[in-house]
């Protein structure tokens, strides 16, 4: 496929993304199969298409002067200058005359003679005259915020609760680009013997640095192995595997995961439960019911039962103090995991966690009296927002003074994490170690 189909194809994603809020990472897989881009484009197309995004404010703010005696462009215009602008100024390996040349290629296409010119025009403007500096902004939250494409409103509210210094990190820390992890069945193989297998393969991979079940591709990619095929390991990040853990999964154990799609938690406390007890899995739609027999079935799990249901409505299927122990793994804002999911900074509004604590509460709530006395119920959620982790589990805890938080969540996640702990709940930051965000809370209910 030629590199000009590949920017074609990145401009349609990035349109498709801005229009109607598709989401980028099922975008992405879905066009790369209907354009047929071959293996050694998909690099490019994924760069161009996540690097734009994750920078998207920054390139407008070195575009702006560039533009003012431009009228109302297009929005595929502007969308075709931020990713020819990502390419000059972000990826040293691609010429600029190749650049050039295949905006204006594609501007000729889409538009008119007068289209590409412009183009053509601001690209070499900002070649002949270089990007304004950032430090013309005064303020220095307002500079952050566009330094690091992410919206003022949440980076007010991240320095509000973490502090400036911390807020900047994760900020640059989400411009970055994810190392892909993954969690090893343990139940049939070996660390050793997953890196071994996959090194058969030609992939590179080597133990994780947080997860005890994680490993981490160094070279290839771990989901297109013959491994991943036949079941010996799970895409996850290695913050998401500590979820699991911290139920503390003994054997025989009935385990309700009522948030459960794509269902990575699910097969994980399938896994540990080593062919005994069982897990009951629910998300509230179909589709996603679908997601999680296939990564059942792919794993060989005997030990899930799944089906779609409102988690909100769980009282009228199973009958109280039925469970020892549940995970709500809880719908969220996902502010956790920007880097895997770029668009999420620009589609979410301040609002949006008050919904969402108010959804989770109520799933708490509901699944709580299913839980046997003494028994566990986890809360995690990929955000690292406070409304939705600390301030849900504190509200909750007010109104069921039968739930305690339990402090020996400790005994179950690794020493690494430990400085992290505060009274049976741990925030992860994905500057700390690279990870997504992740908050964890551990509740006993007592007898």
């Amino acid at each position: 496929m030629a590199k000009s189909n590949v920017r074609n194809v990145a401009l349609e994603i990035l349109l498709q993304i801005e229009k109607n809020q598709a989401y980028s990472n099922l975008l992405l897989n879905q066009m790369i199969k209907k354009h047929e881009v071959n293996g050694k484009d998909v690099g490019l197309l994924t760069e161009i298409v996540y690097g734009t995004l994750q920078r998207r404010d920054t390139l407008d703010f070195y575009l702006a002067p560039f533009l003012k005696k431009s009228k109302k462009l297009d929005q595929w215009v502007r969308i075709l200058l931020r990713l020819s602008l990502y390419q000059m100024v972000y990826l040293d390996r691609v010429p600029e005359r190749a650049i050039f040349f295949e905006a204006v290629e594609i501007a000729k296409k889409r538009g008119h003679k007068g289209t590409a010119s412009l183009v053509n025009g601001v690209l070499r403007s900002i070649q002949r005259e270089g990007l304004p500096s950032l430090e013309q902004i005064k303020d220095e939250v307002e500079r952050l915020a566009i330094e690091t494409s992410h919206p003022i409103w949440l980076v007010k509210r991240w320095i509000q609760h973490i502090g400036f210094e911390e807020t900047r990190k994760m900020c640059e820390v989400n411009c970055t680009p994810p190392e892909q992890t993954a969690r090893v069945n343990k139940a049939v193989i070996t660390k050793e013997e997953l890196i071994q297998m996959l090194k058969d393969e030609g992939i590179e991979a080597e133990k994780g640095s947080v997860s005890v079940d994680a490993i981490k591709a160094v070279r290839g990619n771990l989901a297109h192995s013959k491994a991943f095929k036949e079941g010996y390991l799970t895409i996850q990040d290695e913050s998401s595997m500590l979820v699991a853990r911290a139920l503390g999964v003994e054997k025989g154990d009935q385990i309700l995961d009522s948030c459960a799609a794509p269902g990575g938690k699910t097969t994980h406390i399938a896994e540990l439960l080593n062919n005994t007890g069982k897990v009951f899995s629910q998300d509230l739609h179909e589709h996603k019911i679908k997601l999680i027999n296939e990564a059942v079935n792919r794993l060989g799990l005997k030990n899930v039962e799944t089906k779609a249901l409102d988690s909100r409505k769980a009282r009228e299927v199973f009958e109280s103090q039925s469970f020892d122990k549940i995970l709500v793994d809880a719908p969220c804002s996902g502010f956790g995991v920007i880097r895997r999911k770029p668009d999420i900074k620009y589609s979410k509004a301040a609002s949006d966690n008050e919904n969402l604590a108010k959804i989770q509460l109520d799933i708490l709530t509901e699944v709580s009296s299913l839980l046997k006395k003494d028994g566990i119920l986890v809360y995690s959620t990929c955000t690292i927002d406070y409304e939705e982790n600390e301030g849900v589990i504190k509200t909750f805890l007010e109104q069921n003074k039968d739930f305690i938080l339990d402090e020996t969540i400790e005994n179950y996640l690794p020493e690494i994490v430990k400085p992290y702990i505060k009274t049976g709940q741990l925030q992860l930051y994905p500057h700390y170690f690279g990870t997504d965000g992740f908050y964890i809370a551990r509740l006993r209910k007592q007898v």
